[in-house]
């Protein structure tokens, strides 16, 4: 039987090890190691890196530009597809992406250090504090962007760059969106999400409005009427849900957890508990369960419904998990909180197998591990709620904004990209490209409209 009396509070570390333990993952390369790192590289004509890379960066060229000494070419080369390269650099899986199709890894299985070579260009042109594209001459057209993501960021600086005036709407504080409040601590040291919104915002033309929620402060109708056009990267508010219990004191949405746990300045006060399991087996269960433990839990458990392989954690992140003291343990899936006095003491999860059929089943087996708190990190869906507007509603598919391959919606003059498109991916690279296609044919159909209205 599960034990009484919760173990849940802050302090569980002193503050050398909490520093030690949410330093920077990949620490900077040096430049003497760029260069080294750099000459590994066979500057493939057709590079698959180039092709596996959502913004296809240009990567052999821009090594090439590190090798010959020139980080700071490199960087413009990096940005001029992905503007958020810098924070890109740091959580991108690299080792699913670019790097796992590298010659040398597919050769030598061991890649050139795309993702570090790209932080090593990035941070050395951010460091100069000058930004490196120029704005075009104003265009007097005005676009609304809903959501101050990954994918409205982009979105955002490209119109900007092109002329056009951007004002840019966020329900939370801080722009940033998920590279703000949803990426792991250890990822995205010393405050980078801001600093590379602030560097972004250098380009001019862009207003941020902070703490305004669409159907809630700013309504579409309005921003279509307002606008000249809206694109909207809203992301994905909604928490699925698992099972019966979830309200007991000590049982957390992951995501809202590692959230609060970015806006804590002081890593000590919050609190943790001595025996912590992380239902879930993709990038947030991961980030979940590390910085869990590097708060100083005892014990933390992954609890995972299928097997390894079908963990949408890559294979790298679950080694990650497991060397920073995770267990991970698979074929398990939760059937309910144990509570007392209204707070988790543990968690009951039943025995799955995949049947000839490919289905998941329940053995009937149970297992309980004793917990202090539960996180559940299963997924999120996308919350319609201020996409209604005169002349209809967007239309949805499975749940999100359908969209075509220009990233437009139903709705006359309304874009979207990022998480809350129907074939969006929870990865900040793709949404930067979706806010740089929408961006680019925002523009067209702008200029377009310019040269009917001049005729």
């Amino acid at each position: 039987m599960p034990a009484s009396h919760p173990d849940v509070r802050g302090g569980r570390l002193a503050p050398e090890e909490l520093e030690a333990n949410f330093a920077d993952l990949h620490p900077a390369l040096e430049a003497h190691e760029a260069l080294v790192e750099a000459d590994r590289c066979y500057f493939c004509y057709d590079a698959p890196c180039m092709q596996a890379c959502p913004t296809s960066i240009d990567i052999p060229l821009f090594i090439r530009e590190i090798q010959t000494g020139n980080p700071i070419g490199a960087a413009k080369t990096i940005l001029s597809s992905n503007i958020l390269g810098g924070m890109c650099a740091r959580v991108c899986p690299t080792e699913t992406l670019c790097e796992e199709v590298c010659v040398r890894e597919v050769a030598e299985g061991k890649p050139v250090k795309i993702g570090m070579l790209q932080r090593y260009a990035t941070d050395a042109l951010m460091e100069t504090g000058e930004h490196p594209f120029r704005r075009s001459p104003a265009t007097g057209r005005t676009i609304a962007v809903v959501g101050a993501g990954p994918a409205g960021l982009s979105c955002t600086h490209r119109l900007a760059m092109k002329g056009h005036d951007v004002t840019i709407f966020d329900a939370r504080e801080k722009p940033g969106g998920l590279n703000e409040y949803g990426i792991a601590a250890y990822k995205a040291t010393d405050d980078f999400a801001q600093a590379e919104v602030e560097f972004l915002l250098k380009i001019g033309g862009i207003t941020v409005e902070t703490g305004k929620a669409l159907g809630r402060d700013i309504h579409l109708s309005d921003l279509r009427n307002d606008f000249d056009a809206v694109f909207l990267g809203l992301g994905l508010g909604g928490v699925n849900a698992l099972f019966d219990g979830e309200d007991a004191s000590g049982s957390h949405d992951a995501v809202a957890w590692i959230a609060d746990l970015r806006q804590t300045a002081e890593l000590s006060a919050l609190p943790v508990g001595r025996r912590v399991v992380v239902i879930g087996g993709g990038m947030t269960a991961i980030d979940a369960a590390v910085q869990a433990k590097a708060l100083g839990a005892e014990e933390v458990t992954l609890a995972y419904r299928r097997g390894r392989e079908a963990m949408n954690a890559s294979a790298y992140e679950q080694e990650v998990a497991a060397t920073r003291g995770v267990h991970i343990r698979c074929n398990l899936q939760p059937a309910r909180i144990l509570a007392e006095n209204g707070h988790v003491v543990g968690i009951v999860f039943e025995r799955t197998k995949v049947g000839s059929d490919g289905r998941l089943a329940g053995t009937g087996e149970t297992v309980t591990i004793e917990a202090d708190q539960v996180f559940k990190a299963i997924g999120q869906n996308f919350l319609p709620d201020g996409t209604q507007a005169e002349g209809g509603d967007i239309a949805l598919d499975r749940g999100r904004i359908q969209v075509d391959a220009a990233r437009r919606t139903s709705l006359p003059g309304v874009w979207a990209g990022g998480d809350c498109i129907a074939d969006g991916e929870d990865l900040t690279v793709v949404a930067v490209e979706d806010g740089k296609i929408a961006a680019e044919d925002i523009h067209a159909a702008l200029m377009a409209q310019a040269k009917v209205a001049a005729e």
